[in-house]
């Protein structure tokens, strides 16, 4: 029996974000392919920090004749096919998606686009919400890898696995201490 993923998803329109967010925007007149990287990249590690499951979607028109999709680690990435906008690619998506215990999160700018996904119970996050959301969850990774660095390193592995009692006995075979 295949095993049901229940966990939430974000679909995200790739190059919705790319033009919303400005330092992305302005390597895509010139470096299309590296703004696409740089975001694939962000929303890799998002997806790493939060668990949930996360598809970047991108139009075709921008890369004609591909309609592919690829795993980049734990995430799904589409190029839509050819006449296919990304809007209509996140409509199918989330009809597909759609299971009662599963919420699906929609990342766009495009809101009046993706109305039938709306009304569907996707909820929205607007580009900058997407923003605030992946440098938060950064933040708070940041941060637990500092307070788990700052915590001292038990010397002894075997202290957590063993009984009080076990540890006395060891402590005083270590000394040469009779029983």
């Amino acid at each position: 029996m295949e095993r049901q993923d229940w966990r939430d998803v974000l679909l995200v329109d790739g190059y919705n974000m790319i033009g919303a967010w400005p330092e992305l925007s302005q390597l895509a007149d010139n470096r299309l392919e590296e703004a696409r990287d740089r975001l694939l990249h962000m929303l890799a590690d998002y997806q790493a920090y939060s668990g949930r499951k996360v598809i970047a979607v991108f139009d075709a028109y921008r890369v004609p004749g591909l309609g592919m999709k690829y795993k980049q680690g734990n995430m799904t990435v589409y190029f839509t096919k050819e006449k296919e906008t990304a809007d209509e690619c996140i409509e199918r998506l989330v009809k597909e998606l759609t299971h009662r215990r599963r919420q699906i999160y929609v990342a766009t700018s495009d809101m009046t686009e993706q109305r039938v996904t709306f009304g569907q119970g996707a909820l929205r996050v607007s580009a900058r919400e997407l923003r605030l959301i992946i440098e938060q969850a950064r933040q708070e990774v940041q941060s637990r890898i500092r307070e788990h660095a700052s915590q001292p390193i038990k010397r002894n592995p075997l202290e957590g696995k063993l009984s009080l009692e076990q540890l006395l006995k060891l402590e005083r075979m270590r000394r040469g201490e009779e029983d």
